[in-house]
């Protein structure tokens, strides 16, 4: 009974002179709305970026080869398809080139490729089929080609069963891509796909310039990683000949590198809680002493130290408790404004960051409510009353 009485006196004394009430709830506001902010920025920022990179493959190893002493040959790949580390490999060369169709023509990126690519890549159609181990063998002149290319050279039909024309040779289109997030990562909206013997003729390279590999796990991406290094150390000399790049690792540290971003300007962001800590504590210790002969009054009646302590600690987190969700409830519009003007990042508010700071302002509020609360508490009734 004592206690919900100590709520309903709080709760009015704070009701009781609104504009002050709200002045000292400011700190708090300010303070929430740039923890939830800041810490939701980042968080929503690094999970668009990690889907960025998850479209890239975050299970994938990829090589680049860019020496030109020695040639590694499709052939020689044998050793590492049989791995049982890699669960599927697949090489590929890439470069630019002119695509026409009747009378449209585009520039895009030309990419001679295995079977395996497209189910590495997790590539998937709209219409047709990807290219077979058959295409590449008989060096078959067919192609798969991305939604944007289907649409400016085939604006009246799907493409599927047309013919384009790639440096002089014409290629039967045996399938269409999903169109894919114009700004996905990696994105193979502007891009055809031949088999792997036909591009090197085009582009007379009959080395392989790039390999993408994927395992089952991290564990063993890592050991297939030591492996795929023991074998590219052994066929080039020169180190800077090749480079190997393990997505998951760079995933991992992307991770670590957001996750302290997230850290440091959530701690930058307290500083304004705590500061409106300071400013709860100032005017508590203003509303003690103009309430000392209520104080005074009722210690003589009956209350207990307790009671007194009980009543300013309430008052004290219920006004850091209102400053609380007033900034979370602006930090949620803000980032609903967020929302729409930048398509590129969702923002969002984890729960977890609003369980946070929420928390972090109750405990703002409970902490410096104590020295006033105490303040209150020690006063004596006879000092209290005879108090003008």
């Amino acid at each position: 009974m004592k206690l919900r009485q100590s709520i309903k006196m709080a709760i009015s004394a704070v009701f009781s002179n609104k504009m002050r009430s709200f002045l000292t709830m400011l700190g708090i506001i300010i303070g929430v709305l740039s923890v939830t902010l800041l810490i939701s920025i980042v968080q929503s920022g690094t999970g668009t970026i990690t889907d960025a990179m998850s479209t890239l493959g975050g299970d994938q190893i990829t090589v680049s080869i860019t020496g030109n002493q020695k040639r590694l040959l499709y052939y020689e790949l044998d050793s590492l398809k049989s791995n049982e580390n890699i669960t599927a490999l697949a090489p590929y060369i890439s470069g630019r080139s002119t695509a026409k169709a009747g009378n449209h023509s585009k520039e895009v990126n030309i990419y001679g490729v295995t079977k395996e690519y497209f189910s590495i890549n997790n590539l998937k159609l709209t219409n047709g089929r990807f290219l077979s181990e058959l295409d590449r063998e008989y060096s078959l002149q067919v192609c798969v080609i991305g939604a944007e290319v289907a649409k400016e050279l085939f604006p009246y039909g799907d493409g599927v069963n047309q013919t384009i024309r790639i440096q002089g040779k014409d290629f039967r289109i045996v399938g269409i891509l999903e169109e894919e997030d114009e700004y996905a990562m990696n994105s193979n909206n502007q891009r055809i796909f031949i088999p792997l013997t036909n591009a090197q003729r085009i582009f007379q390279q009959m080395g392989i310039t790039n390999l993408v590999l994927t395992s089952e796990n991290k564990t063993t991406l890592k050991r297939a990683q030591s492996d795929l290094a023991d074998f590219l150390k052994a066929k080039f000399t020169e180190k800077d000949s090749y480079t190997i790049i393990n997505m998951s690792e760079i995933m991992d540290m992307m991770g670590t590198v957001m996750n302290t971003l997230s850290l440091m300007l959530g701690g930058i962001a307290g500083i304004s809680l705590l500061v409106g800590g300071i400013g709860i504590m100032n005017i508590m210790l203003v509303s003690v002493t103009e309430r000392t002969r209520e104080i005074g009054i009722r210690k003589a009646i009956g209350a207990q130290r307790s009671d007194i302590t009980i009543q300013f600690m309430i008052e004290s987190i219920f006004i850091s408790l209102m400053g609380g969700m007033i900034g979370m409830l602006l930090s949620i519009v803000i980032l609903h404004v967020l929302n729409l003007f930048v398509t590129e990042v969702h923002f969002v508010i984890s729960p977890s960051v609003a369980l946070l700071a929420l928390s972090f302002s109750i405990a703002v509020g409970l902490i410096f409510g104590i020295y006033p609360a105490n303040k209150a508490a020690r006063l004596k009734p006879i000092n209290a009353l005879r108090y003008e």
